[in-house]
């Protein structure tokens, strides 16, 4: 008898963290360091190198943040976990635009539906379209793919599915690579 009800009680802990929505976010948040830094993938100069074409920017190349902390996102318009999460990534924008530089690039998207859901939603993180290959290390294979990298081109963060970017585990890891 006690050992069903353990067995009851531990399948319903897996269902809540399974099924509640933001409890499993919010215990790999306290639990599971996304990625530590002494083992993080590098940015190469090579794979910096991508011309970007600017919707609400200027056009710029990627090799221009080089040595600076970049939070780099790959999205489109007609992918839902990329809508989803972008208000949290503009609320991240509004309040750490000025430690990190910012580059969200739309991926197998037309220009025009782009620029109108950056005005229906009045976002303004900055915009592009990559003009040249990108780099296998980090081409996305999925959508929304975001990377958080330090000024020395270490990977930090790389999320490769929907995430609330607005956290104060984000912040912390914000704070502590523009040291």
């Amino acid at each position: 008898m006690k050992k069903n009800i353990i067995y009851l009680v531990l399948i319903i802990i897996i269902g809540v963290i399974a099924f509640v929505p933001g409890v499993k976010e919010s215990l790999k948040d306290q639990f599971f360091p996304i990625a530590t830094i002494e083992n993080a993938v590098h940015v190469s100069e090579e794979d910096y190198d991508i011309e970007l074409k600017g919707i609400n920017a200027p056009n710029t190349n990627l090799k221009a943040f080089k040595n600076k902390p970049v939070f780099l996102n790959f999205w489109g318009t007609w992918c839902p976990p990329c809508r989803k999460e972008w208000p949290t990534i503009q609320k991240l924008y509004d309040s750490r635009k000025g430690n990190v530089d910012f580059i969200l690039i739309a991926m197998n998207d037309q220009e025009d539906a782009v620029r109108k859901f950056l005005k229906e939603n009045n976002y303004t993180v900055p915009v592009y379209f990559a003009q040249s290959p990108i780099s296998e290390k980090i081409l996305p294979k999925v959508f929304p793919t975001t990377f958080l990298i330090d000024q020395h081109g270490r990977i930090i963060i790389k999320e490769d599915a929907y995430r609330d970017w607005n956290t104060e585990t984000v912040h912390q890891f914000i704070d502590n690579i523009i040291k």
